[in-house]
């Protein structure tokens, strides 16, 4: 049916049963959705779907946002920190009385694993979309819900429960447990106040951070100390339950692929499950369902080593981030599944009914520059911006648009980008596409990383853990390394690029009286810098068709383009590419996404590139003195003053940027010359915050 279709980014795809709503089961008339973005946006679309009235509620600096613009309604809650509009309780539910909600859909974070606020709704007679207060509490608390799980006979990971008071206890616990041991926050899951500590050093580091982080995200600083299991695969089984005592479990997710225990990449099936192990997990994800009397959609999160054993992470009582690859193997609605049970209703499948059709890939596209340890948070406005959209089997959920703005007040998240397809290969080729075809400016974004991991041979194989990044790229992210053929495939490309703005700007400007080429000219001799080397190119013209020898190679470029379109298709020596021109300037230099990294060429004629040589060249700043802010945030903690005398590798002050704490180091051993920042402001990316003798 049509509405499946838009949400299994069917084209060849036919789930066995359809999602299309059934007109005779009556839910809510009105539903208030408890959260911002993309989430926002994507519960609405179902809710459109059943005919059921929307109302969005939203900061004062999300009044123009996506997703008020599709509700029905929009109530604003306060002001922009989180804290005072989409946490603050006591507003929502006035908007709540306002508007007359019957139901209310929380999305995922803020309050959707609050136990407070599923309470206050039952209070006023309104309906959770959601399990329970009861599942909420036991699976929210990392403690207990590992306790049940034992209780529940599911596979649990040694380690230490409950409250550690001081950090000597917290190494006196690592050391009975014995190192590697992970370090938690007991109230919370989404990688925030997760330490791994190797040492009794790092044990007392990880302690005092999680427990600030927790307490700050959470207002809970309990902590939990655990085994860390080496090179684990992060596997999550998607439940599904009703009031009824139904429950099934809607096959696996694999996760591994992390930056900061917070997932990049995800997809459905996974690569390594056999199905003895699928059903094992999943019939153990479904008991722990029953055994708090789970109701809605849930995800029981597991940790499986290389030898298949599987262990309990935690319980999301919620719908999770990465949902949507599910639904496109399953061909199930989540969204409507949790709208239906909250009404009362039962479950409309049994296990045997849910398939496994094709394969899907999700890939998050942040606002994170990647070079930075593999994402710090970029802030900007959205100045130009395009989805892939009209590549088949390509679902993009956002809930932004031209003109957006990211700021530093929330998650950095532009969308999350699926692609599917009958088998995994061609699911991860339609992902290179999507990429490829994505176009975002006026943020950094993570779309380089993102198309290296998916291209990348140990992802093709399978071969993953949750340390994948870690290992392929020990010294960071570099972006995509050029070798002899791809870089004059780059080296030609832009060429032919350049050559072509030149004739249109003198088909427009008329002949230059300083002409860099000779009028009605059909081959050009050009010096290309890249990467700090000079290139020889010479280029010869002949209808669209560009010959181009560089490095010792001949390459024939094709295309006809729109200069003016940010899309750039080309065909290399007959192999089909898409090029993004983000800039070219007067003086040669052209900025090119090419396999998704950004690389700056700079053309000159061989007259200019003798000259060049004599050009002074700008003295680089010396980092080792000068401590900058690496993203925009607030200045958490400052650890030293004028006249200290800092250890190479010693804190100097704390950072936080969305949700984050990010601890920056002294590069050497040296004096404090000067303070240039204090706890509580807000500092932007590059501001100077430290200056050493």
């Amino acid at each position: 049916s049509a509405p499946c279709q838009a949400w299994c980014c069917a084209g060849t795809h036919r789930p066995q049963y359809s999602t299309a709503t059934s007109p005779n089961e009556k839910t809510f008339e009105k539903i208030l959705i408890a959260n911002r973005g993309e989430i926002a946006c994507r519960v609405m679309k179902t809710c459109k779907k059943m005919g059921i009235q929307t109302v969005a509620v939203h900061s004062d600096v999300d009044s123009s946002a996506v997703h008020v613009k599709m509700a029905d309604e929009a109530v604003c809650v306060g002001p922009a920190p989180t804290g005072k509009s989409y946490l603050n309780m006591e507003a929502i539910m006035e908007a709540i009385r306002q508007t007359g909600a019957q139901a209310v859909h929380p999305g995922y974070g803020f309050l959707s694993e609050n136990k407070e606020f599923a309470k206050r709704l039952a209070a006023e007679g309104v309906t959770f979309i959601g399990p329970d207060t009861h599942a909420i509490q036991a699976m929210g608390d990392k403690i207990e819900s590992k306790l049940i799980a034992k209780a529940a006979k599911v596979n649990t990971i040694p380690g230490f429960d409950g409250v550690v008071k001081t950090a000597e206890e917290a190494v006196k616990i690592a050391q009975e447990i014995g190192y590697p041991v992970m370090i938690k926050a007991s109230a919370g899951g989404g990688g925030k106040g997760m330490r791994i500590a190797w040492n009794d050093e790092e044990t007392r580091e990880g302690f005092r951070f999680s427990s600030q982080e927790a307490a700050s995200s959470f207002g809970d600083d309990r902590l939990l100390i655990e085994k860390y299991i080496d090179n684990p695969r992060h596997i999550e089984i998607q439940v599904l339950a009703d009031k009824h005592g139904n429950a099934l479990w809607l096959n696996e997710r694999e996760c591994s692929i992390q930056r900061r225990n917070q997932k990049v990449v995800e997809e459905a099936p996974s690569t390594f499950l056999d199905p003895d192990t699928r059903r094992a997990m999943g019939e153990q994800a479904v008991q722990l369902a029953k055994a708090v009397k789970y109701s809605s959609a849930g995800t029981v999160e597991f940790l499986v080593d290389s030898q298949k054993n599987f262990y309990f992470l935690e319980m999301n009582t919620r719908l999770q981030v990465e949902h949507p690859i599910t639904e496109c193997i399953t061909g199930l609605d989540l969204v409507e599944q949790m709208i239906r049970v909250a009404k009362g209703y039962r479950l409309q499948h049994q296990q045997k009914d849910i398939p496994i059709n094709g394969w899907a890939i999700e890939s998050r596209v942040y606002a994170e520059d990647p070079y930075k340890s593999f994402g710090l948070p970029s802030i900007g406005r959205l100045s130009e911006y395009q989805e892939p959209l009209d590549l088949s089997n390509v679902r993009v959920d956002s809930g932004i648009e031209e003109g957006s703005d990211i700021s530093i007040y929330y998650d950095p998240m532009i969308s999350k980008l699926v692609t599917y397809g009958s088998t995994r290969a061609e699911a991860l080729s339609r992902m290179e596409d999507a990429l490829d075809h994505y176009v975002i400016r006026g943020v950094t974004h993570n779309i380089p990383l993102l198309r290296e991991i998916i291209t990348h041979p140990r992802f093709i194989s399978g071969d993953i853990s949750t340390n994948f990044l870690p290992e392929v790229y020990p010294d960071g992210f570099k972006g995509h390394q050029l070798d002899a053929e791809s870089r004059r495939e780059l080296l030609a490309s832009a060429a032919a690029l350049y050559i072509t703005a030149q004739l249109r700007s003198r088909n427009i400007l008329g002949p230059l009286r300083v002409s860099s080429a000779p009028v009605e000219c059909s081959c050009w001799e050009l010096s290309v810098e890249l990467g700090g080397e000079r290139h020889q190119v010479d280029i010869t013209k002949s209808g669209d068709v560009f010959t181009v020898k560089a490095d010792g190679g001949t390459v024939e470029v094709c295309g006809q383009w729109n200069l003016a379109s940010p899309l750039l298709p080309v065909s290399v020596n007959g192999a089909d590419r898409m090029l993004q021109c983000l800039s070219r300037d007067a003086s040669g230099t052209i900025v090119l996404q090419y396999m998704g990294t950004l690389f700056k060429l700079r053309f000159l004629s061989q007259r200019a590139a003798e000259l060049d040589s004599y050009m002074p060249e700008k003295v680089s700043e010396d980092t080792s003195s000068i401590l900058r802010s690496p993203m925009p945030g607030t200045v958490v903690a400052v650890s030293v003053k004028p006249g200290d005398t800092v250890a190479e590798g010693q804190e100097i002050c704390v950072i936080e940027a969305m949700k984050m704490q990010n601890s920056l180091t002294a590069a050497r051993q040296a004096k404090v010359k000067s303070v240039h920042c204090n706890a509580g402001e807000t500092v932007g990316e590059g501001d100077l915050l430290v200056e050493l003798e």
